[in-house]
């Protein structure tokens, strides 16, 4: 070890602390879409120099959770609905393939675990616990695809259209999320018989059918402009 590595390896710690307080912070709507990220105060809070600061700024820019605009800031990154329409049209195409890939390699484990997170999202007390438990559901749903690029690249676009889903599921309630549960359910029945095509035809229905009803509520994305024109 050089004398130099060890500051380097604890700028590189302290600089994924700040990242992951970043990323919680961003997906639990603490920080909404739009928002500046104010580096000094970040760096105030952490008792440490900008540079890390930027370091972790540029982890969640690659989680899709921050926009970077040269010699201006951060802002929390934000899409207007053209661009929330465009990423689930990806997301259409990307996540079923990642999904029949993993189911084809399911343990029996791995779906027992499934099964009871299904259980819990459907008892969720509140948005926030049903939001998290919804994203480990379909995380865990992915994990045995044994795709990395492909899951970073779904694990991005889901990060960038989380903030509209939970506007989303605020303003339907939870009589408006039966339909979601049902698919849920349904997902499982084709996950305990490792049925990949079916899953994938399912999760297919899923995000198109989020996609059209966020379609319908252009309000949801009049709070903020999107970052990526921000100059």
């Amino acid at each position: 070890m050089t004398k130099n590595s060890a500051p380097t390896s604890g700028r590189a710690a302290v600089s994924q602390q700040i990242a992951d307080r970043l990323r919680s912070e961003i997906l639990a709507g603490i920080r909404i879409p739009g928002e500046r990220i104010r580096q000094e105060l970040l760096a105030e809070d952490f008792g440490v120099s900008r540079l890390p600061v930027r370091e972790a700024l540029r982890i969640v820019e690659s989680d899709g959770l921050v926009t970077l605009v040269a010699n201006t800031g951060a802002w929390v990154s934000s899409l207007d609905l053209a661009e929330c329409t465009e990423t689930y049209l990806i997301r259409e195409q990307l996540e079923p393939l990642l999904l029949r890939h993993s189911v084809m390699n399911f343990s029996d484990e791995l779906i027992a675990q499934l099964v009871d997170l299904e259980a819990q999202i459907e008892q969720a007390g509140n948005v926030e616990d049903y939001l998290d438990l919804d994203r480990k559901f379909h995380r865990l749903s992915y994990s045995a695809a044994q795709m990395p690029q492909l899951a970073s690249m779904a694990t991005r676009m889901w990060n960038t259209t989380h903030h509209y889903r939970r506007a989303y599921t605020r303003l339907i309630g939870w009589e408006g999320l039966q339909m979601t549960h049902y698919e849920h359910k349904l997902l499982v029945e084709a996950f305990k018989h490792r049925d990949a095509d079916e899953a994938g035809r399912l999760m297919y229905g899923h995000l198109r059918r989020t996609r059209l009803e966020l379609s319908r509520h252009p309000e949801l994305f009049e709070t903020a402009g999107s970052t990526n024109r921000k100059k």
